[in-house]
């Protein structure tokens, strides 16, 4: 029978709950209210112009997904940057190969790897999320995919990027440079990455990432850029990472992923890269002194950090009060 008192026990319990509920709506609001975005972060001082870009999406209410693309296809067409889209080094066969990913607030998630003669691979990478049941597209297939949704088939070899080609082939010596993307085009021989990330005005978080690899790479060569969970992760409830640098030692580690899982324990952004980074050291102390890899995070609040290897990584900021922040990330040696 259900007596009196065990109505008012329950009646009790129902309005704590209900309390507690309502607490933690208010919480969230407040969190919501408190959280810095719209805003977008991407690698290295080249991401100041990419950020530019995408803000253009963001500052008008629209989707992180639009913006990251936007964004990243500024360096994508950049005939001054080397290390990505159609001005890239070639591999040691003298072929540009371009490698992208991207991925949304909903897990959705799109690549290319390897692709040839297509300026923007990000582009792509988001056809492959959105008209096809796949992943990752690579080589001759990403290409005829391509080509088939309407993309431009062009030369990519730059006559800038052939004769840095045709100058190494003097010594054909396999000799990356770390940071060189900080440096002037031209001369220094190696690659690099952007990878971006993006809270739009609703909190939902998305992620683009493009490169056109190692310079003078082995015919075939993907790194980790195109590999949703090495170069690029995003979960909407938690917040985003993204990386740079030799991409074969993100891939052994999961680098993205694991800086996505590291925050949903309780790090800080930063602090998740830093452990990311000290995972890498770890398990090839000697490699990671002549090497960089750097990791970029962003929480579901806005926080945002970074950690490398080496000296000399940046990230690039752009929210409603900065436009052009650029900022050193930190460095274990």
């Amino acid at each position: 029978m259900y007596n009196r008192r065990k109505f008012i026990k329950v009646s009790s319990i129902s309005a704590s709950l209900t309390a507690l509920f309502a607490s933690a709506a208010a919480r969230s609001v407040l969190n919501i209210q408190h959280a810095n975005y719209p805003i977008v972060i991407s690698t290295w001082d080249f991401g100041v112009a990419a950020n530019k870009e995408a803000w253009k999406t963001l500052s008008k209410g629209g989707r992180a997904l639009d913006a990251v693309e936007a964004g990243v296809k500024i360096p994508e067409a950049d005939l001054k940057n080397h290390s990505v889209g159609r001005a890239g080094y070639p591999d040691r066969d003298g072929h540009v190969t371009l490698d992208a990913c991207i991925m949304d607030e909903q897990g959705n998630c799109g690549a290319v790897a390897g692709m040839e003669d297509i300026a923007h691979p990000i582009s792509v990478a988001r056809l492959v999320m959105e008209k096809t049941p796949h992943v990752l597209l690579v080589g001759d297939g990403a290409r005829q995919f391509a080509l088939e949704q309407g993309f431009k088939s062009e030369k990519l070899l730059t006559p800038e990027s052939e004769k840095a080609w045709k100058d190494w082939l003097k010594k054909a010596e396999y000799k990356p440079v770390m940071n060189s993307e900080n440096q002037m085009p031209g001369g220094k021989y190696n690659h690099d990455t952007i990878g971006m990330l993006a809270i739009d005005a609703k909190g939902n978080i998305c992620g683009a990432c493009t490169t056109s690899g190692m310079a003078f790479k082995l015919r075939g060569r993907v790194g980790d850029s195109p590999i949703i969970g090495a170069g690029l992760y995003i979960d909407n409830e938690v917040g985003g990472a993204t990386s740079t640098g030799v991409g074969e030692e993100v891939i052994r580690n999961v680098g993205s992923f694991l800086v996505v899982e590291l925050m949903r324990q309780g790090y800080s952004p930063q602090d998740a890269c830093k452990e990311a980074v000290r995972r890498i050291i770890k398990k090839k102390p000697e490699a990671a002194k002549k090497i960089q890899v750097g990791f970029l995070a962003i929480n579901k609040k806005g926080q945002y950090g970074a950690y490398a290897i080496q000296k000399g990584f940046t990230f690039a900021v752009c929210d409603s009060k900065n436009q052009d922040l650029v900022i050193p990330g930190k460095s274990f040696y």
